[in-house]
């Protein structure tokens, strides 16, 4: 299987603070690697250096055989990267249509009509095409959260990172993000996914990446990894007898 992103030795310093430090894994192209580590392990400035938002301290980023590295994010987002934030940041005063339109025009670069076809079409995949007229600002946290993956995807990419997309929701709700997770990877978009809860990684991923303090520490087969002596001690604090 083809390696469409590739992070080497990516390194990223806040002052004496090691945010990334020495991280290399890479990303087989058409798979779910789930992304997990205790709170400030460096998996959000992770996603900040692969789209962009950062600019690396060392390393390196290839993504479809080309260096990204010090690439701009506008240009990252042309080349096929798109991702979510952990909090929803829709164009409040905008209707549902009206985002996925902004993101399919300037993220995506589609004319017009291509543009409203595309928007539709991810209405329909996100599930709010009853409510596409809704304005964003009264959405619940689980429409919000549909919508935040809807403009992504409508930038037209073929690695998208999700990040805590199922965070603050319900079992309920949870569950029905990991279905939407599921039909992306089916379009045959490579996922990225940061998520502290459990079960959408045990089921949602095909392998599963552990770093700690902006280091490798574990990456195979979600339950090998979760049940894995090193895991246990850091990520969940608990040590095998």
């Amino acid at each position: 299987m083809t390696d469409i992103l590739t992070v080497n030795h990516l390194q990223k310093n806040f002052g004496r603070l090691k945010a990334v430090d020495d991280l290399s894994f890479e990303v087989r192209e058409g798979e779910i690697l789930g992304m997990m580590g205790p709170n400030g392990a460096g998996k959000t400035t992770v996603f900040n250096l692969i789209t962009g938002v950062l600019k690396p301290d060392g390393g390196k980023i290839i993504f479809k055989g080309k260096d990204i590295t010090y690439a701009p994010a506008a240009k990252r987002c042309h080349l096929g990267i798109g991702r979510t934030y952990q909090i929803p940041c829709p164009f409040e005063k905008m209707s549902v249509f009206e985002n996925l339109m902004v993101a399919a025009i300037h993220g995506g670069g589609l004319s017009g009509k291509s543009a409203r076809q595309e928007s539709y079409r991810m209405l329909e995949l996100i599930g709010m095409f009853e409510i596409r007229n809704f304005i964003s600002g009264e959405l619940s946290l689980l429409n919000r959260k549909r919508l935040e993956i809807g403009r992504a995807l409508a930038t037209q990419p073929s690695l998208i990172l999700l990040d805590e997309v199922a965070g603050g929701l319900t079992e309920v709700e949870a569950k029905q993000l990991l279905q939407l997770v599921k039909k992306i990877s089916e379009m045959g978009i490579t996922i990225i996914w940061i998520e502290h809860i459990l079960t959408m990684m045990s089921e949602g991923v095909n392998r599963l990446l552990v770093i700690s303090e902006g280091r490798w520490l574990k990456c195979g087969d979600p339950k090998d990894v979760m049940n894995s002596e090193e895991v246990l001690k850091c990520y969940l604090g608990i040590e095998e007898e």
